[in-house]
Protein backbone atom coordinates (compact mmCIF):
# COMPACT_ATOMS: atom_id res chain seq x y z
CA UNK A 1 0.00 0.00 0.00
CA UNK A 2 1.52 3.65 -0.67
CA UNK A 3 1.52 5.72 1.93
CA UNK A 4 -0.76 8.45 0.19
CA UNK A 5 -3.21 5.22 0.40
CA UNK A 6 -2.57 4.54 4.10
CA UNK A 7 -2.57 9.06 4.90
CA UNK A 8 -5.98 8.83 3.35
CA UNK A 9 -6.95 5.87 5.42
CA UNK A 10 -6.14 7.82 8.41
CA UNK A 11 -7.76 11.11 7.41
CA UNK A 12 -11.09 9.29 7.22
CA UNK A 13 -10.94 6.97 10.68
CA UNK A 14 -9.61 9.97 12.09
CA UNK A 15 -13.06 12.03 10.94
CA UNK A 16 -15.13 9.35 12.19
CA UNK A 17 -13.22 8.23 15.27
CA UNK A 18 -13.83 12.23 16.45
CA UNK A 19 -17.07 11.91 15.32
CA UNK A 20 -17.98 8.66 17.33
CA UNK A 21 -15.97 9.59 20.45
CA UNK A 22 -17.70 12.67 20.64
CA UNK A 23 -21.50 11.38 20.23
CA UNK A 24 -20.34 8.78 22.55
CA UNK A 25 -19.24 11.78 25.01
CA UNK A 26 -22.55 12.84 24.47
CA UNK A 27 -23.92 9.93 27.14
CA UNK A 28 -21.06 9.37 29.19
CA UNK A 29 -18.91 12.11 29.46
CA UNK A 30 -15.74 12.85 28.08
CA UNK A 31 -13.10 12.29 30.14
CA UNK A 32 -14.31 8.54 30.31
CA UNK A 33 -15.14 8.21 26.66
CA UNK A 34 -11.06 8.99 26.56
CA UNK A 35 -10.63 6.66 28.80
CA UNK A 36 -13.12 4.03 27.06
CA UNK A 37 -11.39 4.78 23.87
CA UNK A 38 -7.85 4.51 25.01
CA UNK A 39 -8.53 1.27 27.24
CA UNK A 40 -9.96 -0.27 24.06
CA UNK A 41 -7.12 0.73 21.51
CA UNK A 42 -5.01 -0.90 24.33
CA UNK A 43 -6.55 -3.82 24.05
CA UNK A 44 -6.88 -4.15 20.20
CA UNK A 45 -3.09 -2.81 19.63
CA UNK A 46 -2.35 -6.01 21.90
CA UNK A 47 -4.63 -8.15 19.58
CA UNK A 48 -2.63 -7.10 16.68
CA UNK A 49 0.47 -7.43 17.80
CA UNK A 50 0.44 -10.94 18.40
CA UNK A 51 -1.52 -11.37 15.22
CA UNK A 52 0.81 -9.30 13.30
CA UNK A 53 3.93 -7.43 15.01
CA UNK A 54 4.82 -10.30 16.98
CA UNK A 55 8.15 -10.73 14.58
CA UNK A 56 8.65 -7.36 13.88
CA UNK A 57 12.10 -6.29 14.18
CA UNK A 58 12.94 -4.76 17.91
CA UNK A 59 11.68 -5.82 21.04
CA UNK A 60 9.85 -3.43 23.96
CA UNK A 61 13.63 -4.10 26.07
CA UNK A 62 14.68 -1.04 23.18
CA UNK A 63 12.63 1.06 24.49
CA UNK A 64 15.52 2.14 27.09
CA UNK A 65 17.59 3.06 23.87
CA UNK A 66 15.66 6.13 22.79
CA UNK A 67 15.03 9.53 23.49
CA UNK A 68 12.74 9.56 26.70
CA UNK A 69 10.56 12.32 24.85
CA UNK A 70 9.44 9.87 22.41
CA UNK A 71 7.88 7.54 24.89
CA UNK A 72 4.96 10.59 25.43
CA UNK A 73 3.54 9.38 22.74
CA UNK A 74 0.25 7.40 24.56
CA UNK A 75 0.03 10.79 26.29
CA UNK A 76 -0.42 12.82 23.40
CA UNK A 77 -3.02 10.47 21.83
CA UNK A 78 -4.94 11.04 25.60
CA UNK A 79 -4.74 14.79 24.64
CA UNK A 80 -5.98 14.34 21.21
CA UNK A 81 -8.93 12.16 21.93
CA UNK A 82 -9.82 14.83 24.73
CA UNK A 83 -9.42 17.99 22.20
CA UNK A 84 -10.90 16.20 19.24
CA UNK A 85 -14.01 15.50 21.40
CA UNK A 86 -14.34 18.87 22.76
CA UNK A 87 -13.75 20.66 19.56
CA UNK A 88 -16.28 18.57 17.73
CA UNK A 89 -18.76 19.43 20.77
CA UNK A 90 -18.30 23.30 20.01
CA UNK A 91 -17.78 23.43 16.75
CA UNK A 92 -19.21 21.36 13.75
CA UNK A 93 -16.98 18.15 12.46
CA UNK A 94 -16.40 20.50 9.63
CA UNK A 95 -14.99 23.15 10.97
CA UNK A 96 -13.11 21.51 13.90
CA UNK A 97 -11.73 18.79 11.57
CA UNK A 98 -10.25 21.78 9.10
CA UNK A 99 -8.52 23.48 11.96
CA UNK A 100 -7.05 20.12 13.28
CA UNK A 101 -5.70 19.55 9.99
CA UNK A 102 -4.63 23.40 9.59
CA UNK A 103 -3.04 23.07 13.16
CA UNK A 104 -1.33 19.73 11.90
CA UNK A 105 0.31 20.96 8.72
CA UNK A 106 1.64 23.99 10.24
CA UNK A 107 2.80 22.08 13.55
CA UNK A 108 4.70 19.60 10.83
CA UNK A 109 5.89 22.48 8.29
CA UNK A 110 7.39 23.55 11.72
CA UNK A 111 8.85 20.24 12.15
CA UNK A 112 9.90 19.75 8.88
CA UNK A 113 11.27 23.37 8.50
CA UNK A 114 13.30 22.94 11.74
CA UNK A 115 14.72 19.58 11.35
CA UNK A 116 13.15 18.56 15.21
CA UNK A 117 12.96 15.08 16.69
CA UNK A 118 15.78 13.58 14.34
CA UNK A 119 13.78 14.70 11.42
CA UNK A 120 15.65 15.12 7.96
CA UNK A 121 15.00 19.11 7.46
CA UNK A 122 12.81 20.42 4.83
CA UNK A 123 12.55 23.69 2.99
CA UNK A 124 8.82 24.82 3.29
CA UNK A 125 8.56 26.59 0.13
CA UNK A 126 6.19 29.63 -0.55
CA UNK A 127 3.45 27.51 -2.14
CA UNK A 128 2.21 25.62 0.80
CA UNK A 129 2.84 28.60 2.65
CA UNK A 130 0.00 29.75 0.40
CA UNK A 131 -1.72 26.53 0.79
CA UNK A 132 -2.01 26.89 4.19
CA UNK A 133 -3.42 30.51 4.12
CA UNK A 134 -6.16 29.41 1.33
CA UNK A 135 -7.07 26.78 3.70
CA UNK A 136 -7.18 29.24 6.67
CA UNK A 137 -9.39 31.74 4.62
CA UNK A 138 -11.61 28.60 3.98
CA UNK A 139 -12.71 27.64 7.18
CA UNK A 140 -13.44 31.86 8.13
CA UNK A 141 -15.42 31.78 4.84
CA UNK A 142 -16.96 28.37 6.14
CA UNK A 143 -17.60 29.39 9.40
CA UNK A 144 -17.96 32.95 9.69
CA UNK A 145 -19.34 34.40 6.19
CA UNK A 146 -23.30 33.99 5.44
CA UNK A 147 -24.11 34.75 1.48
Amino acid sequence: MSGFLFAVIAGVAMSLQGVFNTRLSDKIGSFKTTVFVQGTAFIFSLIALFIFGYNEQGKFGDLKLINKLYLTGGLIGVLITYTVILSIKNLSPTVAISSILIAQLLSASLIDALGLFDTKKVIISANELVGISIMLVGIVVFKFLKF
